[in-house]
């Protein structure tokens, strides 16, 4: 199976475009091989995510790649605010490349994939330039395929056997999972809130815009929130978790009967139903 993502990217090249990224985002991307991948968070002054990414470390670029409905237009703009001596060029490539994942069973079908190598390689497929990475999105790591849309009908071809499946089933098997992404939308939250400092914050390399509060959090070792799963007959996406009169949080992507949530870590065990949207769930720690 294969499900075509919904994507934006961003394209980063220049002499200065290593350490010009390392400065801004929470992962180390010095730490990664060429090629290679982190997944990181662009965090504001006060610690909170604008923008979740994975960075792909290339011989001549950096890749951005991005869910859809993140902010890369703001991203964009954010890095511009920042380029002051740095040799750093910005382009927008949503409208150049696309990404498709590759479940379990159709990623081992990938020729030339090699599955005893590196988690990021660059293929070619079918007369088209593939840049391949394991990107664990269900319950079973599978691969992300990033390739230039003029090649799609090139690529897709290679899969011409294998159904696809739609993202919505993709995004139901992810929040199964309990794996937080930057289709959750957690913009305005910590990391540490969301499930994603183990996956993308790195409290051993330099500064970076947000550091200072990530290390506090570190010293403080919590936070009021933590990530939950909700399970009820309608779980409304991106909407306030309340308990009686009290938003105690905020839900992320839904599959409906599911969704992952920004949850308070303190709520009273006092049997009260937590309600989204007017529909009754229940909570399930992650």
């Amino acid at each position: 199976m294969f499900t075509r993502l919904p994507s934006r990217s961003l394209r980063i090249t220049g002499p200065d475009r290593l350490d010009f990224v390392q400065g801004q985002m929470t992962a180390n991307l010095k730490a990664a091989p060429t090629p290679g991948m982190v997944m990181g968070c662009f965090l504001n002054h006060k610690g909170q995510i604008e923008v979740v990414a994975r960075i792909y470390r290339r011989e001549h670029d950096l890749y951005l790649h991005l869910h859809r409905d993140s902010a890369a237009p703001q991203l964009q703009e954010r890095l511009q605010r920042f380029i002051i001596f740095d040799d750093v060029q910005l382009q927008d490539t949503s409208d150049q490349l696309a990404t498709l994942h590759l479940w379990d069973e159709a990623a081992g079908r990938l020729i030339g994939w090699d599955t005893q190598g590196a988690d990021v390689q660059e293929l070619p497929l079918d007369g088209a330039a593939v840049l391949v990475a394991r990107v664990q999105r269900s319950h079973t790591t599978g691969l992300d395929v990033h390739y230039l849309q003029a090649q799609e009908a090139a690529v897709l071809a290679h899969w011409a056997e294998d159904t696809e499946q739609p993202f919505s089933a993709l995004e139901a098997a992810r929040i199964s999972a309990g794996i937080s992404d930057g289709a959750d939308r957690w913009e305005g939250f910590l990391p540490q809130e969301v499930g994603l400092e183990k996956r993308t914050v790195s409290y051993h390399k330099g500064c970076y815009v947000g550091q200072e509060i990530m290390a506090r959090l570190e010293a403080r070792g919590n936070t009021r929130y933590g990530l939950a799963r909700l399970v009820g007959e309608q779980v409304a996406p991106y909407t306030d978790v309340q308990q009686g009169d009290k938003v105690v949080g905020r839900t992320g992507a839904s599959s409906g009967l599911q969704a992952l949530a920004r949850l308070r870590n303190d709520l009273e065990a006092s049997g009260q139903d937590l309600q989204v949207a007017g529909m009754t769930v229940s909570a399930q720690p992650l």
